[in-house]
């Protein structure tokens, strides 16, 4: 599947998606306000009717026509004619709002005109603050005529209605797992993509790497196999010369691609022996000194760590030095200048490797240290590798329980710093 076939999948999916939420947003925001009306319908039936039996009660023959306000969201107030017991009015509450089904708690207060005082009926409990806020909106009711009145607020309404709609929230959280699963998907889909590119790119470059010293070879036995070549024996010992340094060629890359297995943690075995950090270090560099003695630059080591002992695999901490100069001459395009340098952090030995190269744009830095991944390399095109070379580092740095990370910009070379736990 090609990438432009993935992308028209992805935008059709994502469209069909946005269009499903959109719609279950729609129908809940409805649903809700639908609950709501209702919900609110009965609160004021069921006050107009506390209303009319309070009326009875105190043998009251006047009428009150729209005596219920809803004030806010979640209180409503009813004028009445005279002042009202609290436990009186608390059982006509409970009485009407049982037989209304609503069954969510509440708060009643209760305005005496004659004192100009509120009542709080402590039928729930509520803070300082809700207690003002009704009040304030108690004391600010603009009515035809003075009078006695009381108020009801809810709470937990908004709570309530939402328990009502169990439907519509249980479609919802269908949905929003549906969301998830859908992401994922693509991620999935995206990252597999990403390997199968990295790994025909490694498959191509692995047979271009292996192709070249094959055909060297076999040119090279051809003319040894020649009749008089005999006769020649500095042409003999040139062309068996040739066959041992492309055989030793073949050999590394080999070697290179059999850590693939290595590198697996479960199967990862690293000896502990005791270390000398810098001494390691100064054999790196010195094993590399012809190499950029060829090319004119400058490998220098600045070893200013106190603490340089550390327990650990010989051979695998060397090669993960071995990689990072590596690295850093085969990345210079010109005369390479590589630094390597040692300094004390927190408990840890930090070794960094600076370069003067071609650097890492900040898209690759995400991606530097997985596995058969290489970096573009702007004009550079000669630069040999199957990108293993820094997956490597990471996966035996972080055995140890140490961290490697990159500083660099495109441009401007490139900085890997190890940290090891000492």
């Amino acid at each position: 599947m090609n990438r432009k076939t993935i992308r028209i999948i992805i935008f059709l999916a994502t469209f069909s998606l946005v269009g499903i939420v959109a719609t279950q947003i729609y129908w809940v925001k409805k649903a809700y306000n639908l609950q709501e009306k209702q919900f609110n319908e009965r609160v004021r039936l069921a006050l107009d009717n506390v209303t009319h039996e309070l009326l009875s009660i105190h043998e009251d023959e006047s009428e009150l026509f729209n005596p219920v306000k809803q004030v806010s969201s979640n209180y409503y107030v009813t004028l009445i004619n005279d002042t009202v017991n609290p436990y009186l009015l608390e059982n006509l509450l409970k009485n009407e709002f049982v037989e209304r089904n609503i069954k969510v708690d509440f708060e009643y207060v209760i305005y005496d005109c004659f004192t100009d005082s509120i009542v709080f009926g402590q039928y729930v409990s509520l803070d300082n603050q809700e207690q003002n806020h009704l009040q304030s909106k108690s004391y600010n009711m603009i009515w035809d005529r003075d009078g006695h009145y009381f108020g009801v607020y809810f709470p937990s309404k908004q709570s309530y209605i939402l328990n009502e709609m169990g439907i519509w929230l249980f479609s919802s959280f269908i949905i929003l797992v549906i969301m998830i699963f859908f992401a994922y998907t693509i991620f999935v889909i995206l990252k597999q993509k990403r390997l199968s590119e990295i790994k025909n790119d490694f498959i191509n470059n692995i047979t271009h790497e292996f192709k070249t010293p094959i055909s060297t070879i076999s040119l090279s036995a051809e003319v040894l196999l020649s009749d008089d070549i005999a006769n020649e024996p500095g042409r003999l010992a040139n062309y068996a010369g040739i066959i041992k340094d492309e055989n030793n060629r073949l050999k590394n890359q080999v070697d290179k691609v059999l850590q693939l297995a290595t590198l697996d943690k479960d199967k990862l075995r690293l000896e502990d022996e005791e270390l000398d950090l810098h001494q390691l270090i100064t054999a790196s560099v010195k094993s590399f000194g012809l190499i950029v003695q060829e090319r004119n630059g400058e490998l220098n080591v600045d070893l200013k760590a106190e603490k340089f002992i550390f327990y650990g695999d010989r051979v695998h901490i060397t090669n993960a030095l071995h990689n990072l100069i590596d690295n850093a001459i085969k990345y210079s395009e010109d005369r390479p200048e590589v630094l390597v340098s040692t300094n004390d952090h927190k408990g840890s030995i930090e070794i960094s490797v600076k370069d003067n190269g071609v650097g890492i744009s900040k898209d690759s830095h995400k991606f530097i240290f997985d596995k058969f991944y290489r970096a573009p390399t702007g004009n550079v095109h000669d630069v040999k590798g199957f990108g293993l070379g820094l997956n490597y580092v990471k996966t035996i740095v972080e055995a140890y329980s140490g961290s490697v990370k990159l500083i660099s910009e495109e441009n401007e070379g490139s900085t890997f710093v190890i940290r090891l736990p000492l």
